[in-house]
Parts: structure tokens; C-alpha cells; sequence
């Protein structure tokens, strides 16, 4: 048909699709994070609530689950765990095992980080599928 016009969606072209960063790379900044938000909620009093420090760590471990692969999962809840139970909860520097506390936190812990790494993916799965433009095929 003459004088029609084809509408076409312009795009920017393929971008790449993340990589997840590397286990150990997650595993340092899970273990340096966790310090710091545990050492930041010492000093501003807010450890004696253990609860929120464990939303707070679960909070990272999600966040790096987003950027990390699905084996990086169980170390970042381990870390993020060693580190609450040493320098966040009694006694200080010493780690202890409570059969009634500590089971629950390391399944929070690696249930933020595992969703975090599932989220993550779909996240890059769905970008990576809008970017996909379908190819020109004669009509």
C-alpha cells in the first residue's frame, strides 16, 4: 500500500545484561558490611534491640543477593550472622550458640539473601527481555 507508514519503536541498541559479581567479592563487602552496620548501631545505642539489627543485616544480605549468585547466598547469611552473634549480641567477642535464637537468624538471614539473588535475577531476566528487539521479518 503506497503512502502507509510503519511505525517502528526505536531503540538504544543491546545492552549487556549484568554479571553477578564474584562470590568472594560478595562475601568480603557481606562480612565489611555487616561490621560497620553493627558497629553504627553501637554506637548509636540501637544494639541492645537485637531484633532490628537483624532486620538490618537482612536488609544487606538481600541487597547483595540481588548483585551475587545463588552459591554466594548461604556464606553472606553465614557472615552476616558470625558478625551479629560476635560483636552484637552477649557476650561480646565470643561466639555462642543459642539453640533458641540463633537457628531463626540464620534461616532470615539466608532466606533475604536467597530472595535477594531470585529478585535480582528476575530483575536482570526482565531487563534483559525488554532489550531484546524481535528481528525485521518480511511481511
Amino acid at each position: 500500500m503506497a503512502g502507509s507508514v510503519e511505525w517502528r519503536r526505536i531503540g538504544r541498541g543491546v545492552r549487556q545484561v549484568p554479571e553477578p559479581w564474584a562470590t568472594p567479592l560478595i562475601w568480603t563487602a557481606a562480612y565489611l558490611g555487616a561490621f560497620a552496620l553493627v558497629g553504627l548501631l553501637s554506637l548509636l545505642g540501637f544494639l541492645d534491640r537485637t531484633g532490628l539489627a537483624l532486620l538490618v543485616l537482612s536488609l544487606l544480605a538481600a541487597l547483595l543477593g540481588m548483585r551475587g549468585r545463588f552459591v554466594a547466598a548461604p556464606g553472606t547469611a553465614l557472615l552476616c550472622w558470625t558478625c551479629l552473634n560476635v560483636v552484637g549480641t552477649e557476650p561480646t567477642g565470643e561466639l555462642s550458640w543459642a539453640g533458641h535464637r540463633d537457628p531463626g537468624w540464620m534461616a532470615c538471614l539466608l532466606a533475604a539473601a536467597v530472595v535477594g539473588t531470585v529478585a535480582g535475577r528476575v530483575l536482570h531476566a526482565r531487563a534483559a527481555y525488554r532489550r531484546v528487539t524481535p528481528a525485521d521479518e518480511p511481511a
